[in-house]
């Protein structure tokens, strides 16, 4: 058995960057792929799961690649080895040098049953991690446990994304010369690659779901709304975790940063700029992939490098795409944790802090917008060890940032597709030390129950292991059963309750908790807060 240090279970889009290397048995043969461009060897498990890890999707994004869309993978000769994972992509303020985060880090990974065939077409489970767009803070998360409790039913993808500047530096100069949001493209790219070669490990191109967390989870909302809502025929449902709404500016907005990074780099006096930064080396940039304060602020902010509107792929506010229609009409399953800002906010002693909080983070909010939301998010009752305004910091962001992009989704996708396909939960189980840390449940707490204790980056020792085991196989197989029918009723585990659709339940949700799992109407007081948020969201620019 491979053991690797493990991530702390409440992992924030930031903090945690999951080496996690499998834990399962390995047997002794070694499947083959031919992938055309290359053939890889992976290995097969002992549960009749074959992994291949670290396969190439896409070209070295360095030199001349840089600030560009992904390319085509090189061919190569010979039988490539897929069975370690590839380092993952340089996350914000990443010291270098690393053994675990490269420029070069397009890999996908790919877990599926031994059994299967090109002919099995069996359904495709495509996982975005999140991380703020400034880290990839999921990765390498362990499939091997969801394909074998599917019952050898489905194949399951995870792969890696440029984030912080070297995915999402913006520019009139990047625009002419490279692509904006090369992260997103490469995560567009990735879903094309398992078009194109998701039936070699078993799997189903033409029933594909994307399910993304945090920022993998804005992502989906993202790809929903891409290009206007152009269907590209990618996937056929989608899972939302935790969406992830940041402040998302037009490219004139973002010079400054711009500016600020080729400085840093020596490039600020160079003819041509774009050039000047894909002649230097990696240490170089990435001593620039560092967070500014945004112009007329005074802190930085959580996530510096996040998307644009570049008119393209993303064409306006996520909000008003969404509130719009202009999105793919497929089945959806989506919700948030309880407490999604509290690993986020400012420990405010008072208004005037949260405020300030606010103001970094979404710097187009005025003084006027912050008096509102204070006057919304009045001092509440007093958490373990944090200040006196900090339920409220938490408060006002978890909603604002995560929780209510997840109300519009559902909402929106149940007004323009239908109800009776979109499925919404809240997540609220407890573990006795994030209640002693005045955390409540945190953002992606529920990632571990999803793949399984030890697979997700997560504590084996955590309560998913003892007190709260009982949510696990409840959680893993009505996200499992989504993946296979596009509902999570049919496939559930046994004994768990039905799942009511937004419209078979009247707009109700389901309440994920341990012993007490059932469905719940969404209070009338977080309907409200929402239609708040929602008349911020362009000043908030989400």
């Amino acid at each position: 058995m491979l053991l690797v240090d493990a991530c702390p279970v409440w992992a924030t889009l930031f903090t945690c960057i999951a080496g996690t290397p499998i834990l399962a048995a390995i047997s002794h043969s070694a499947p083959v792929v031919d992938l055309g461009y290359s053939q890889y060897q992976g290995i097969s498990l002992e549960s009749g799961v074959n992994q291949y890890l670290g396969i190439r999707f896409a070209a070295p994004p360095i030199g001349n690649l840089r600030f560009r869309g992904p390319a085509e993978p090189l061919a190569t000769v010979g039988v490539q080895n897929a069975t370690n994972f590839q380092p993952i992509c340089l996350g914000l303020k990443t010291k270098l040098p690393s053994t675990t985060e490269a420029e070069d880090c397009l890999f996908i990974n790919i877990w599926g049953p031994a059994t299967a065939s090109v002919g099995s077409k069996l359904p495709v489970w495509v996982y975005i991690q999140g991380g703020g767009y400034v880290s990839n803070s999921n990765a390498n998360y362990n499939g091997s446990t969801v394909v074998a409790t599917s019952g050898q039913n489905i194949v399951f993808v995870n792969f890696n994304y440029r984030v912080a500047s070297w995915g999402f530096l913006a520019s009139e100069k990047v625009r002419g010369d490279g692509d904006l949001n090369a992260g997103l493209l490469d995560q567009r790219f990735a879903l094309k690659w398992v078009q194109d070669h998701i039936e070699q490990f078993g799997g189903d191109p033409n029933h594909v779901v994307v399910h993304g967390v945090s920022a993998g989870a804005g992502s989906v909302a993202l790809h929903l709304t891409a290009y206007g809502g152009r269907n590209d025929n990618l996937f056929v449902g989608a899972i939302a975790e935790s969406p992830f709404f940041p402040t998302q500016p037009q490219v004139s907005e973002l010079e400054w940063q711009f500016d600020a990074y080729a400085n840093v780099a020596g490039c600020g006096n160079a003819t041509d700029q774009l050039a000047c930064l894909r002649s230097k080396d990696t240490v170089t940039l990435q001593a620039a992939n560092v967070p500014a304060v945004y112009p007329g602020r005074n802190a930085f902010p959580l996530f510096y490098f996040t998307p644009t509107i570049d008119g393209d792929f993303i064409r306006d506010y996520p909000y008003r795409l969404i509130e719009q229609g202009k999105f793919i009409k497929i089945p959806l399953m989506v919700g948030d944790d309880t407490n999604e800002g509290s690993g986020f906010a400012a420990n405010a002693t008072s208004p005037a802090d949260v405020a300030t909080f606010f103001q970094n983070n979404y710097p187009l909010l005025t003084t006027n917008d912050t008096d509102t939301i204070n006057a919304q998010y009045p001092l509440m009752p007093p958490l373990p060890k944090h200040a006196a305004y900090f339920p409220s910091s938490s408060a006002a962001y978890g909603d604002s940032t995560f929780t209510c992009p997840g109300n519009l989704l559902a909402s929106s996708l149940s007004k323009y597709n239908t109800p009776y396909q979109v499925w919404n939960y809240r997540y609220n189980v407890l573990q006795a030390n994030n209640v002693a840390a005045g955390l409540g449940v945190p953002h992606t707490f529920e990632s571990p129950a999803i793949f399984g204790v030890g697979n997700a980056g997560d504590n084996p020792n955590s309560s998913y292991a003892t007190y709260n085991a009982g949510i696990v196989p409840i959680l893993m197989n009505y996200w499992i059963s989504f993946v296979r029918d596009l509902s999570p009723n049919r496939y559930k585990y046994e004994g768990a309750p039905h799942w009511e659709s937004f419209g078979d339940g009247g707009g109700r949700r389901i309440l994920l908790q341990t012993n007490g799992t059932g469905m719940e109407v969404v209070p009338e007081e977080l309907v409200m807060k929402c239609e708040f948020w929602k008349g911020l969201a362009v000043a908030m620019e989400q």
